[in-house]
C-alpha cells in the first residue's frame, strides 16, 4: 500500500466520524422513540456500512490532482486480463516473484475492495449470489465513471483509468463476500437441537394443564 493510499483512508475515517455524528443522533433518537431502548446490533451495522463507504470513496478518489501532477497518458483501458500482461511486462523489467509486482497487488486490493459490500449484501440486505454481484457491478461503474469523467467535471482533468479490469474484479469481490457472509450466516445460526427442547417444555406444560 502506498503512502497517498494510507493518507487517503487516514481521511476517509475522519470522514467517517464526522458522517457518524450526524447520522447516529437521529438514529438514536429513533430507536428510543420506536423500542423505548437502543439496538446496538442495528447502531453497529450502520457504523460499518458508513465506515466502508468513506474509506472506499476515499481510496478510488484521493488524492485529488495537484498543480505538479502529471497527467495520464492514458484515461481508457478496456482489454480483459490486461493485469495479467501488465504482470509479465513488470517482472521483464524488475525481476522478482509475479505475487509481490505492484500490478497484482493492485488486482489483490481491487478484489478485497468490494468483499465487505458482498458481506453487507447477503447478511443485511439478504440478497442473492447474482444480486450481489449486480450490486458490486453497478457500484464499481458508477466508481469509473466518476474517475474517467474526472469525477463529473469537478476535478481539473483525468486522474485515474477507467479500467474493465477493475469492473471484473470488483464483481469478483462482491461475489467473494457473498459467499463469506453466507458461511457466517451458517456458523452463527440458531441449531435445531438448541431450539427443540425450549419446544418440549411448552408442549408438556400445555399437556399438564
Amino acid at each position: 500500500m502506498t503512502n497517498a493510499q494510507v493518507t487517503a483512508l487516514q481521511y476517509g475515517f475522519i470522514g467517517f466520524l464526522a458522517l457518524w455524528v450526524v447520522v447516529l443522533v437521529p438514529q438514536l433518537i429513533t430507536q428510543l422513540a420506536r423500542h423505548g431502548g437502543l439496538r446496538l446490533r442495528a447502531i453497529a451495522a450502520t457504523a460499518a456500512v458508513l465506515l466502508y463507504g468513506c474509506m472506499t470513496l476515499a481510496v478510488v478518489l484521493l488524492p485529488l490532482p495537484g498543480p505538479g501532477t502529471r497527467r495520464l497518458t492514458q484515461t481508457v483501458q478496456l482489454h480483459p486480463f490486461q493485469w495479467i500482461t501488465d504482470i509479465h511486462t513488470e517482472l521483464l523489467k524488475h525481476g522478482g516473484a509475479w505475487f509481490i509486482t505492484q500490478t497484482f497487488q493492485q488486482a489483490c486490493l481491487n478484489v478485497l475492495l468490494f468483499v465487505p459490500l458482498g458481506v453487507f449484501a447477503r447478511i443485511l440486505w439478504r440478497r442473492g449470489l447474482i444480486g450481489t454481484a449486480l450490486v458490486g457491478f453497478a457500484a464499481s461503474l458508477v466508481i469509473e465513471l466518476t474517475q474517467v469523467t474526472a469525477n463529473f467535471g469537478t476535478a481539473p482533468y483525468v486522474y485515474r483509468i477507467f479500467d474493465v479490469d477493475d469492473l471484473m474484479n470488483n464483481t469478483a469481490g462482491a461475489g467473494i463476500g457473498w459467499v463469506f457472509g453466507a458461511l457466517l450466516l451458517v456458523r452463527f445460526r440458531p441449531s435445531p437441537v438448541d431450539v427443540q427442547p425450549a419446544r418440549r417444555e411448552r408442549v408438556d406444560f400445555a399437556q399438564t394443564r
